[in-house]
Order: structure tokens, then C-alpha cells, then sequence
């Protein structure tokens, strides 16, 4: 006699076959600002970085041995402070000071005097920046030129704790750091909007066609006239109107509002380390057939009914809109999982297999075969 749960089990996998299956509705394709999707040409961040002593750690900074430099950056310092250091620089501890790297991102428009956030990164051999202070430290950008100078006392988003025994426990990173608004602009890049010209240039982040002409359709309609022309897939032109010339700020802040309908690529990305799968809606699969573990998987052109197996084989099945899919735990050379339509959604596929339990290191090799296949019409990107 078969056991008891597998007659409730087979009953229950009956009832779900017996309703009736309701179509998600469509979701419609989400729009966004154009400000989130491209970029004005010339409008850009300079890179600054700087290197930089912090003191006041609690015995967590760089050792003298191993670290020299770190004794010999507080050794000029206390120089130019009119501190003779020489002497006793053979007796300068460093267990509460960290050599650094400290760097920021400097807006195009940034004008003397504004404040930028700081990032702040252990040289040396320091274990915890925790409650340090960062000291005065220039920050030059590639042409040599210090254009901020970045001064305070350090974030650190992590701790590091450390018990009688000699044990310790460390949370997140506590060699990097940042200050909030922790650097002042001294330098301004000398450029204005008026530079421009005569005309806007918007990049796209993420190049395509398709996002490029609705990006340029839109702009006109708004502005009821043929101002914009898409060069190529990542840059769209846009004409300043006469009436807008000494008004640069006004058309960028009613261009970069307009809405756009991103046109999305067929990818797939799966990280194989954490077994994340993201996938796009667009992403179609081409009839094939492939088998893994106790699972068979078949995508056909032909447009059919699937019938459940007979209840004398325990087993689980899930009904989607457009698949049947079946795990036959008994006997793994039995089972079917049959996608009823050519160009089938992989979003069911994985839907339908999550549903089974199916680890995602499972999924990520049943998707990788796909593609070897060449049945996968979408991008196949591994972390």
C-alpha cells in the first residue's frame, strides 16, 4: 500500500491542476526621468585623491616596522609646524596614527567654498580608523593642481572589538572611512554652462537605439518643434532655441524631466557566488530540451495540452501560464516539464522551477546550458 502522504499529496497536486489558470496582467514598461538615464556632454565629476595622516586612533594605527613612511610623514608634518622632529624620530610611536589615501569627486560646477563628501582609505597596516581625525590634506586632480583640501573626523560603518584573550570581532570594513562634507573646495574647474554652445548633448548611461529616438521624441513633443536629432545610440543633440539662449538652466531643468520609456535589453545576470539570478522581462527562450537530475526540461513549438501523470507516481507539479512543470522524486529517469509556446518567457522557466525547490546553483547550471545551447536569446552575464 502507498503511504498515507503520498495519497494526500497526489490528491492535492490534482486540485491544483483542476483550477482554472488566471493570466498575470501586463505590467507596462516604467518610464523614467531623463536626468536618470543620460547625461549632459562636458557636465562631469573630476576624480581628486590626496594622502593624509590620521591621528587619535586607540592603539589601532600603522606599526613602526613594518609601516616606515608613517613616521616619516609625522615627521615633516611636525617640521613645517616648527617642531624639530630629527632628533627623536627613532622614538616616534605610531600605534595611534594611520597613513591614508583620501579621495572625492569634485562636481564640474562646484564653486570655492562649497563642501564635498571624502572617502578615506587605510595605507598601511592600520586595523581600525575608528574615532581618528583626519588632518588638513590637499587633494589634487591629473593635472596636478590641489583643487579641495579635506580636514575632520572619520565615519567608520564597521567596529572592531577585542577581548581579554586576545580574540577579536571585527563588523564590516574598519580601514575605510568617510567624512560628510568633509572637504572644501579651494579651486573651482573654470567651466560654465556657457561653454555649451549653442547646443545640448545628452549621453545615454546605457546606450541603445531604441531609448535614443524615444529620448529624442520626447523632447520634441514637449517643445512642439524639431529640436532634437539622435546622432547615434548613445547621444541625442538638442538645438537651444532662441528664446532659451541666456536661459541655459531653464531648458536643462525642463529636458532632464521629461519622461522616457527605457528600452530594456534581453540579459541575464547570475552570480554564482551568492546564486542571484536577475533577469530581464524581454529575455525568450528557443525550443530545446534538456535533462538534469530528476528534472526534464522541454521547450517545443507545438501548442498543446500537458497532461498530469498518473497518481501512482509521487511526484510535485506546478502549473503555470505557459508550462507544465513536473519533479519525479521516485524515480528520476520519469518526469516531464514542457513549455507550451515557442519563444517561451525564462521567467516562467525559473518561476516554475523556484516553485519545485530547485537550488539556485541548480537553476544557474540549467541556465548556463541554455546558452550553450544557443536556445538562451539574451545576454549571459556571470559575475
Amino acid at each position: 500500500m502507498r503511504p498515507l502522504t503520498n495519497l494526500i499529496h497526489s490528491a492535492v497536486v490534482a486540485a491544483l491542476l483542476l483550477l482554472p489558470m488566471v493570466p498575470l496582467p501586463a505590467h507596462a514598461a516604467a518610464s523614467a526621468r531623463i536626468k536618470d538615464i543620460a547625461d549632459i556632454e562636458g557636465v562631469r565629476e573630476n576624480v581628486l585623491v590626496g594622502y593624509g595622516l590620521i591621528v587619535g586612533l586607540a592603539g589601532t594605527g600603522d606599526s613602526v616596522n613594518a609601516i616606515p613612511f608613517t613616521r616619516q610623514s609625522l615627521a615633516n608634518m611636525l617640521e613645517r609646524l616648527g617642531v624639530n622632529a630629527k632628533d627623536v624620530m627613532a622614538q616616534i610611536k605610531t600605534k595611534n596614527i594611520a597613513a591614508v589615501m583620501v579621495t572625492a569627486k569634485l562636481p564640474s560646477l562646484a564653486r570655492q567654498g562649497s563642501r564635498i563628501d571624502v572617502s578615506v582609505s587605510s595605507l598601511g597596516d592600520s586595523k581600525s580608523l575608528e574615532g581618528g581625525m583626519l588632518l588638513a590634506t590637499p587633494l589634487v586632480a591629473a593635472d596636478g593642481q590641489t583643487y579641495a583640501v579635506a580636514q575632520g573626523a572619520v565615519v567608520v560603518g564597521g567596529f572592531m572589538a577585542t577581548g581579554k584573550d586576545g580574540s577579536t570581532i571585527t563588523k564590516n570594513h574598519t580601514t575605510v572611512a568617510r567624512i560628510a562634507e568633509g572637504a572644501t573646495v579651494e579651486r573651482e574647474t573654470g567651466f560654465e554652462l556657457s561653454q555649451l554652445g549653442n547646443t545640448l548633448r545628452f549621453v545615454l548611461r546605457q546606450p541603445d537605439f531604441t531609448t535614443a529616438t524615444r529620448l529624442k521624441d520626447s523632447i520634441n513633443a514637449s517643445f512642439k518643434e524639431p529640436l532634437a536629432t539622435a546622432d547615434d545610440n548613445a547621444r541625442v543633440s538638442v538645438v537651444i532655441p532662441t528664446r532659451y539662449q541666456n536661459q541655459l538652466a531653464a531648458i536643462i531643468q525642463k529636458i532632464e524631466n521629461l519622461m522616457v520609456e527605457p528600452a530594456s535589453e534581453a540579459r541575464v545576470i547570475i552570480d554564482e557566488k551568492t546564486g542571484t539570478i536577475v533577469m530581464g522581462e524581454n529575455v525568450r527562450i528557443a525550443p530545446v530540451a534538456i535533462s538534469h537530475a530528476n528534472l526534464t526540461i522541454k521547450v517545443t513549438e507545438e501548442k498543446k495540452i500537458s497532461q498530469p501523470l498518473s497518481f501512482n507516481v509521487a511526484g510535485q507539479t506546478v502549473v503555470t501560464d505557459k508550462s507544465t512543470v513536473e519533479r519525479i522524486d521516485d524515480d528520476p529517469n520519469r518526469g516531464k516539464f514542457e513549455i507550451l509556446d515557442t519563444g517561451a518567457s525564462l521567467s516562467d522557466l525559473v518561476s516554475g522551477l523556484n516553485t519545485l525547490g530547485v537550488k539556485p546553483r541548480d537553476i544557474i547550471s540549467i541556465l548556463q546550458n541554455i546558452k550553450a545551447a544557443g536556445a538562451l536569446q539574451a545576454e549571459l552575464v556571470i559575475l
